[in-house]
């Protein structure tokens, strides 16, 4: 039976710590499903919503698209790891750098030892061969008829860079810096492109 003397202050008073938190986050809880209740009732009445953001979409006919082939970032890496080996069977430290047919890096191995300047070397030898779709020994020799190509930003005209082809069209490049020479760094990056499909 209820005690008379307690009012309703007082059972107030003599509910726990505990008790009270709960009540109140079950206040809250109804507070919020309330509110998002009218957002959501506010939103599916109003104009502009899902159906007229899909009649904005639109899908492009198959004529007005073009489809690339991409190297992976495991034949990247397996392509990167194959020029180190090269590289250190011959007792050479260097870096190497696998970019795709945009030039964005996916791959960049700087081996034991190379030299600071052979990081950044390798990646612009990479970007150039991809750009040219040449290895980059072949794009030295086109200085002489124009020796502005070197000013274009990110390409280094020096051996050392070999593309990676699918169907005739470039989809990699694989840039080599660091070994004595250039033709070497470009033996290095050849073994790297060897090593794709195997």
């Amino acid at each position: 039976m209820p005690n008379p003397t307690l009012t309703p202050q007082r059972t107030a008073k003599k509910l726990s710590g505990r008790a009270r938190v709960v009540t109140g986050a079950a206040a809250l809880a109804l507070l919020s499903a309330g509110t998002v209740g009218a957002f959501s009732a506010t939103a599916a009445s109003s104009p502009g919503t899902a159906q007229s953001v899909s009649k904005k979409t639109t899908v492009a006919a198959a004529e007005d698209t073009h489809t690339t082939s991409h190297l992976t970032l495991a034949a990247a890496t397996k392509a990167a790891q194959a020029a180190v080996d090269a590289a250190r069977k011959a007792g050479q430290k260097i870096s190497v750098a696998v970019v795709d047919r945009n030039g964005n890096t996916l791959v960049h191995l700087r081996g034991d030892g190379a030299g600071p300047q052979s990081y950044e070397s390798a990646a612009q030898k990479a970007f150039t061969a991809v750009s040219w779709n040449a290895p980059t020994s072949e794009l030295v020799k086109r200085l002489d008829q124009a020796p502005t190509l070197k000013d274009i930003p990110g390409t280094l005209f020096l051996p050392g860079g070999t593309p990676v082809r699918s169907q005739g069209a470039p989809i990699a490049g694989i840039g080599v810096a660091g070994a004595p020479s250039g033709a070497t760094d470009e033996e290095f990056a050849q073994a790297g492109a060897l090593a794709l499909g195997k």
